[in-house]
């Protein structure tokens, strides 16, 4: 695998060998030797699984210490721009943000480290998406972002009419509102 370091201090990019033939494609989804030594020590202990139709975007969402989580993302079928936002307040890179296409194709995966709000959207007709967690979901310390936050400018790649949200991410603060 290849790990590719953002302009975000933590959140990597990870790109695994795939070996194709005419029979199809195989690759190692995650190995924890070559994570570790690669990446560093995470301890995953939840995997998720979604599945969403065009325009559902879920997120920012985040759980808050000592319940805090990294992921690790990928796309199993279909296209998501995938967006995490680093609100680590003591961080030089605070309330900036990474939108990377993840999707059945390219197979890229996206390292996501405590202190980053995580969300997406779908691109394609239809998306499963699955995650790693390190840590284990505790809904006392969830918390969120708005979606259109305009102080994070973030480019969602679809029209706001097309977005399709929770009643819950429709109301999520914004983040000035959460420290």
């Amino acid at each position: 695998m290849e790990v590719i370091q953002t302009a975000i201090a933590g959140l990597l990019m990870i790109q695994p060998r795939v070996f194709e033939d005419e029979r199809g494609y195989f690759f190692e989804t995650f190995s924890l030797k070559a994570f570790e030594e690669k990446v560093g020590n995470t301890v995953f202990v939840q995997d998720n699984e979604s599945r969403s139709r065009y325009g559902v975007l879920r997120g920012l969402h985040f759980q808050k210490p000592p319940f805090a989580q990294a992921k690790l993302v990928r796309v199993v079928k279909g296209r998501v721009l995938d967006v995490a936002v680093d609100i680590r307040k003591d961080s030089p890179t605070f309330g900036s943000h990474l939108a990377v296409e993840l999707s059945e194709e390219n197979k890229t995966q996206l390292f996501i480290p405590r202190g980053f709000a995580h969300g997406y959207v779908v691109l394609s007709d239809e998306a499963i998406f699955q995650y790693k967690c390190d840590n284990y979901y505790t809904p006392t310390h969830e918390g969120a972002i708005r979606w259109n936050d305009p102080a994070l400018h973030i480019d969602w790649q679809l029209s706001p009419s097309d977005i399709i949200l929770s009643n819950k991410d429709n109301n999520n603060p914004f983040l000035c509102d959460i420290y």
